[in-house]
């Protein structure tokens, strides 16, 4: 053996000592100052990484780390101060937003209400879905919204079995009632119609002024 070979050889022995104690280190230091529950700081909080490592994690689920308040989780939509402009649904990258809108009656605007902002709101919202299961929480549609009614809200778990209760209703009307408003608007639409089509043919049956021809 070469002193060349020999001296490759401790010197990779050196080296495999230096890093077994380092590692060793590292894990001994973690050992002496597992002696008490690690703190449950959220990671916006300024004692985040200045908490010492843990005998035991938290116990989930019965315990969580707290989400922070600014964080993008599960929507939620004030559905009183929802004007249905459709604007949130338009925005939606993935199309997680399902809404239904019916025009609301003149006389019935006073009991539509208003919104928090004092803003009449013109259509009724009888669905209003929100996918959670498609939604990426990219807040597109909260930053679009009008009267701020759409957030994020700081529920960060909401897992289930079932994959359709992951999909949240936020509708002003029930089915029945939306029928109805339904119908109120296609008489009232006929109406108009029937009216307008008889002015039509009672200029047409009018007789002409001298010089004009009837259309």
């Amino acid at each position: 053996m070469t002193e060349h070979t020999m001296s490759e050889y401790f010197k990779n022995i050196a080296t495999g000592a230096t890093t077994i104690a380092t590692g060793m280190g590292i894990t001994l230091k973690h050992f002496f100052n597992a002696v008490k529950r690690k703190g449950d700081a959220g990671i916006d909080d300024v004692d985040y990484f200045g908490q010492v490592d843990g005998l035991v994690t938290l116990q989930y689920p019965r315990e969580a780390v707290p989400t922070p308040s600014n964080g993008r989780y599960r929507l939620h939509n004030d559905i009183d101060d929802c004007i249905g402009c459709g604007q949130c649904v338009r925005a939606c990258p993935v199309s997680c937003i399902e809404m239904e809108t019916i025009k609301v009656m003149p006389e019935d605007l006073a009991a539509c209400g208003k919104t928090s902002g004092g803003q009449q709101k013109k259509f009724w919202v009888p669905v209003f879905d929100i996918d959670t299961a498609k939604c990426m929480t990219c807040g597109i549609c909260t930053t679009v919204c009008p009267t701020e009614c759409l957030r994020h809200t700081p529920v960060a778990d909401f897992s289930d079995f079932d994959r359709w209760n992951l999909v949240y209703h936020f509708g002003n009307l029930t089915r029945h009632e939306a029928e109805a408003k339904k119908r109120k608007v296609e008489e009232a639409q006929a109406k108009a119609q029937a009216e307008k089509e008889r002015k039509a043919a009672e200029a047409a049956a009018a007789p002409a002024e001298p010089g004009e021809t009837n259309p």
